[in-house]
């Protein structure tokens, strides 16, 4: 049954500036849930406001969908999480932003040192690459990664 408090998914993305194709997607990963008219028109709980808001402030945050879906499956499933069950998902990625924050920070103290060197090729860097040394590790960036695979 639907209420005048639910909204529909113009509303919803109205109202939390996603697109209705993202909102769709979301509910079909489990992010979010919808009920159904007579119509069968999909409604939102109100609720669903502040998970649609804490998906966009993950993905912000490079945050993988599959990680916020592990944290929304330990929120009430019915009803509007408090802000304990907010302050413990909140806390649960602390150290994966803290760690992202790290791997930015490497990143751009590391880029203007190949950049600035002129050479333009890492495959021609004696002083980042010689000899090419890196080609043998594969495709990826491994000069800038601050945890290489082994």
């Amino acid at each position: 049954m639907t209420t005048d408090q639910d909204l529909s998914v113009g509303q919803l993305a109205a109202r939390s500036g996603m697109s209705v194709s993202a909102l769709h997607f979301y509910e079909r990963r489990g992010l979010i849930t919808s009920r159904r008219t007579t119509g069968n028109q999909r409604r939102y709980d109100r609720s669903i406001l502040r998970r649609v808001a804490v998906i966009g402030a993950a993905q912000r945050a490079g945050i993988p969908l599959a990680t916020v879906a592990r944290a929304f499956a330990e929120l009430p499933t019915d009803g509007v999480p408090d802000q304990a069950d907010w302050q413990r998902l909140s806390a649960a990625w602390q150290q994966e932003i803290d760690k992202r924050i790290a791997q930015l920070e490497h990143l751009r103290d590391r880029l203007d040192g190949c950049i600035g060197c002129g050479c333009l090729s890492l495959a021609a860097c004696g002083f980042v690459n010689p000899d090419d040394a890196a080609g043998s590790r594969g495709i990826r960036s491994t000069l800038l990664d601050p945890d290489p695979p082994i």
